[in-house]
């Protein structure tokens, strides 16, 4: 059973991510900022790492980049809910993540992109 983090900010993302991933066999953890998703991620690897690019703390792109510094073959996927704002997208695809999505995204588009990472 491959793991997933989730790194997003908004208590409800999390909890939709979650709900949808374990129903369809996922082992889910959580973290709720950047920082506590790079110290979840350093105390135990997962095999896919979902994150929001707009955080306070610590933003996904920062993230993104901490992760793919320490870790070279982490699996990243972007999310955003900034509509119009295609650059932080492509800047999360240039920092390391294969794949983006804007929210709301449909949950066959989330588990399509899960099952390609994780095989790629």
């Amino acid at each position: 059973m491959a793991s997933i983090l989730i790194i997003d900010d908004e208590p409800a993302v999390r909890l939709l991510l979650r709900t949808v991933l374990e129903q369809s066999g996922y082992d889910v953890r959580e973290a709720q900022s950047g920082r506590e998703g790079l110290a979840s991620y350093r105390e135990q690897t997962a095999d896919l790492v979902i994150t929001d690019i707009l955080m306070p703390d610590l933003s996904g792109l920062d993230t993104i980049i901490e992760l793919t510094r320490e870790f070279l073959n982490v699996k990243v996927i972007a999310i955003t809910g900034v509509l119009g704002e295609p650059q932080m997208l492509e800047r999360a695809r240039l920092l390391g993540a294969r794949h983006m999505l804007t929210k709301p995204f449909s949950v066959p588009e989330l588990l399509s992109a899960v099952r390609d990472e994780l095989e790629h």
